[in-house]
């Protein structure tokens, strides 16, 4: 083959050449050699890590080690319409007001060393703690003079700040792995990942408040129904999701709330 003719064959293997190099590039990000972690933070396997002796912003040193710091913040007094911006909402979610009074809630979701009440668990204190039931996360709250947030409270913290309600805490799009831990067990952003990242290690996911890890990490135990006390409701998605659906405000998840369920943590609400 000489001359014009060979012209479309060497195309074709360059296009080739860039099909398979943009193919090996997306694999790599998805098995989580690309992965968006927050500066200071260090990627190992499917993990956004602290590096010994380092401490990265937002977390703080503490008395125990690098760990959240206990911030909390002040949500005021909100009226949203759930559902109807959102078309992906039709058919999953019940359109309706919510009406909530001013609250606080935590910044951090709650993490293995202050669940434990110490820094020293296996190196990983910053790590979102998990697989705790909704009593033993109420227990926990009210430990710290706080509660377990409503559904519609949560749902209001994350919609919290300019425009809302919007779709995820950050906002209507970019529902992508360098803005939460999310699809780390069977993608879209890492395989065969065994529970919740470092808290605070995807501040690109982060509300316009200041809250950390809403969307992906753990889902958040929320009290309980008092019409349906014996459904369990977490919310946020968590790091075994692998839909962006999972990770909008209004999506939920139901479990047995005596579940143990490496998917579920928690963040405390606190009255004013």
């Amino acid at each position: 083959m000489t001359g014009d003719s060979a012209r479309p064959f060497a195309v074709a293997i360059v296009l080739g050449a860039i099909g398979l190099a943009l193919g090996v590039a997306v694999v790599r990000r998805a098995h989580g050699e690309g992965a968006r972690c927050g500066a200071g933070f260090v990627v190992q396997g499917t993990r956004c890590i602290v590096k010994a002796k380092t401490c990265p912003s937002p977390l703080e040193w503490t008395a125990h080690g690098c760990d959240a710091p206990e911030r909390r913040v002040t949500i005021a007094a909100a009226a949203i319409a759930l559902g109807p911006s959102d078309w992906e909402a039709e058919g999953r979610v019940q359109p309706r007001w919510i009406h909530v009074q001013a609250f606080r809630i935590d910044a951090f979701e709650v993490t293995r060393g202050r669940w434990s009440g110490h820094g020293d668990v296996d190196g990983d204190a910053a790590r979102a703690a998990c697989a705790m039931t909704r009593e033993e996360a109420a227990a926990f709250c009210a430990s710290r003079g706080g509660r377990l947030p409503t559904e519609d409270e949560w749902i209001v913290a994350a919609a919290a700040g300019p425009s809302p309600p919007r779709r995820y805490p950050w906002g209507d799009t970019g529902a992508v792995c360098r803005r939460a831990a999310w699809g780390l067990a069977r993608g879209p952003c890492a395989f065969s990942g065994e529970g919740p990242d470092t808290v605070g290690a995807h501040p690109a996911g982060d509300s316009p408040l200041g809250l950390h890890d809403l969307a992906g990490n753990v889902a958040e135990w929320v009290a309980a129904d008092a019409a349906r006390p014996d459904i369990g409701v977490v919310k946020g998605g968590s790091w075994r999701s692998d839909l962006a659906t999972d990770l909008r405000v209004w999506a939920r998840l139901e479990l047995s709330p005596d579940a143990h369920d490496p998917r579920a943590g928690v963040r405390c609400a606190y009255p004013l």
